[in-house]
């Protein structure tokens, strides 16, 4: 059995690609095959694999503290000002502890095998980042190219063939070297990529990204796809 990391599932974002469906609620309270968005990705964070379970906060942060019923979970509060991912991550890492972590956003639809299970078995101490990454042809819902290229070592350089799925393990001291206190996760992964640290693994079963209204119905066939394996 793996050891768990730690984990912080972003669920402060604006939500504005939602659109009307996010104008009551925070975008990971949106809800897809009859349960919010967190739910889905809060499934995949069971104990084996993930703990603590920091969520970071920021639109209509006490709507997610109500819905929440597990107390485990603790939160990292950003309603002062919206940080991104990367400054969300260097925010929270007090209360993720020392050591690699997860990130995970939540407005994605995994069938398949757990994802955060895919990138323990596979991650390595020497990597600076793991990202989980999906071929195009087995993604829904994603608007415009991949994100990635994979090489034949691991390494993944910026390119097309490969999306980025929101789910990777970080070592989070390359944050200390950023000055910026609201910055994207792609400064951080650019600087491991220099340092050919910046790695990822292909997740072998299909995925969907929720992150507008359009998405849902995939995301839901998705599901129930799944359900009637």
């Amino acid at each position: 059995m793996t050891t768990p990391f730690p984990i912080l599932l972003f669920a402060a974002g604006k939500g504005t690609r939602m659109r009307h469906l996010a104008t009551d609620r925070p975008k990971p309270l949106v809800p897809v095959a009859g349960r919010p968005l967190l739910d889905h990705a809060l499934r995949h964070a069971t104990p084996e694999l993930a703990a603590p379970r920091v969520v970071n906060l920021h639109t209509r942060g006490q709507m997610i503290r109500d819905w929440v019923s597990d107390p485990d979970v603790i939160y990292s509060d950003e309603s002062q000002a919206l940080l991104e991912t990367g400054g969300g991550l260097k925010k929270a890492v007090p209360l993720l502890g020392a050591g690699p972590v997860f990130t995970m956003n939540t407005d994605t639809i995994f069938a398949g095998p757990n994802p955060l299970d895919v990138l323990a078995r596979a991650w390595r101490p020497e990597m600076g980042a793991l990202l989980l990454c999906v071929e195009t042809a087995r993604a829904a819902g994603h608007l415009g190219r991949g994100d990635f290229d994979h090489h034949h070592d691991g390494r993944i350089t910026r390119g097309h063939a490969a999306i980025y799925t929101g789910v990777q393990i970080i070592d989070p001291t390359v944050l200390d070297r950023i000055d910026q206190t609201a910055f994207s996760m792609n400064v951080a992964w650019d600087i491991l990529a220099r340092e050919e640290r910046l790695f990822g693994t292909p997740y072998p079963g299909r995925w969907c990204d929720v992150g507008q209204p359009e998405s849902i119905p995939l995301a839901e066939a998705l599901i129930a796809e799944t359900a009637d394996v």
